[in-house]
């Protein structure tokens, strides 16, 4: 749908761009590589007179120095000849005869208090040269190779990114994510019952079949994580391990018996050969909030509608933050009350309304719960009535908190992701 609006809708139009601007006191019309053409080159002649003014600059501080260096090899003769000439004018010429230095370096030893006429202020002095003669070389250089003014420019971009830089607010879609529209016909929509194994099977049963046969067939060691009524029309997000998320629909799946394994998520999305299914959220549109929960007790709240998308994209990269594991997922439509729990045996119970939501789909979310070093968050389960004797004893007024270890009476209640 979306490609039919781009290409018969004023949605989208093309339009060539130019640029009227001044180029040397003249007037020109440049596209846009032109345009950036012209602004290198500006710029190259920008880091050039920059270049040239702090290499004259150092070359006449050196300048200075290399005549202080002759005053170096005897203090005595030059404070003797400042003493003894008579007029003031005659002290620079004096000083040039004496050393053979020109008027400047003169100007510039005569200008020294007599106070720093001493061998130890000259030393420092002269510690320079070393240092300047290294730029200079440094500078004459740069000035002498395009391509080294053109990586002083992109140290500087960096620097200005660095510091000004912010994080993109819009994805960057290339063409082979979007997939051209086909001329089909919506899939029906029925009720049926959808169900997904923990090893990354999905079953998609009519209420009649399951009706007639509710025996799942399973791999050894696998298990149902996912059951429920739906319709033909339901969306799928599909999040594995490699924080990514498929979109599909139960429509793309086959109907089968309880009797059969089912499809293979994995293959039938294309999914990387390491990459696993992790969980599987059916949602009808998208409002509400995703619940993350990660092994080190942070909660991401993120809105559905961060997952929706104007392409028929079917996967999206960055679902959920990659600083921690996560142990579970949550869909929800309204804040309700969660429990978690962590290896060392300590229960937390929450609302999710104490946590603000974000768009961000791989925001690392708040601290929830506090977790000692060396243990871990390990299961997150909607509160149910009556789990908890006491249900005050887990909660805490201030998150994140510690939780508590099960009281006696709750002792032999178990949590399940």
């Amino acid at each position: 749908m979306i490609r039919t609006l781009y290409k018969k809708t004023p949605l989208e139009d093309p339009f060539p761009c130019n640029f009227n601007v001044l180029i040397g006191g003249t007037p020109m019309t440049l596209g846009v590589k032109d345009l950036l053409n012209e602004w290198i080159a500006y710029r190259q002649e920008c880091v050039k007179r920059r270049t040239y003014f702090e290499l004259g600059k150092a070359k006449d501080k050196l300048h200075l120095l290399k005549g202080l260096e002759k005053i170096l090899l005897d203090i005595d003769k030059a404070i003797k000849i400042v003493r003894e000439t008579e007029e003031e004018a005659d002290v620079v010429p004096n000083l040039m005869i004496g050393f053979g230095i020109d008027e400047t370096q003169a100007e510039y030893v005569a200008e020294i208090k007599l106070r720093h006429l001493n061998r130890e202020y000259i030393l420092k002095r002269l510690d320079d040269i070393e240092n300047l003669e290294k730029s200079i070389a440094e500078m004459e250089d740069l000035l002498a190779h395009k391509n080294k003014i053109s990586k002083v420019i992109i140290k500087e971009l960096q620097k200005v990114s660095e510091k000004y830089g912010r994080d993109r607010k819009t994805q960057i879609v290339y063409d082979d994510e979007i997939e051209e529209d086909e001329a089909e016909e919506a899939a029906p929509d029925y009720n049926v019952m959808i169900f997904c194994t923990r090893e990354g099977y999905f079953k998609k049963i009519t209420p009649q079949s399951w009706r007639m046969g509710n025996t799942h067939k399973l791999k050894e060691g696998d298990e149902i994580v996912l059951a429920m009524e739906s319709t033909n029309n339901t969306e799928l997000l599909f999040f594995t391990d490699k924080q990514q998320v498929y979109k599909s629909r139960v429509s793309d799946f086959d109907e089968c018996k309880a009797s059969v394994l089912g499809d293979f998520v994995k293959s039938k999305l294309g999914m990387d050969e390491d990459e696993n299914l992790l969980a599987t959220i059916p949602l009808t549109k998208y409002a509400g909030y995703l619940l993350t929960f990660f092994e080190n007790g942070k909660v991401a709240k993120v809105d559905m509608s961060a997952f929706e998308t104007k392409t028929n994209r079917k996967k999206l990269l960055n679902a959920y933050s990659g600083k921690s594991v996560p142990v579970g997922f949550r869909y929800v439509t309204e804040d309700r009350d969660f429990v978690l729990s962590t290896s060392n045996g300590r229960y937390l119970l929450f609302n999710s309304g104490a946590i603000l939501s974000k768009t961000t789909k791989d925001t690392q979310g708040v601290q929830v719960m506090t977790v000692k070093k060396g243990h871990k968050v390990t299961a997150v389960q909607e509160y149910e009535e009556g789990r908890f004797v006491k249900p005050s004893r887990y909660q805490s007024k201030n998150l994140p908190a510690a939780g508590a270890i099960l009281s006696a009476e709750d002792q032999g209640e178990q949590m399940t992701m």
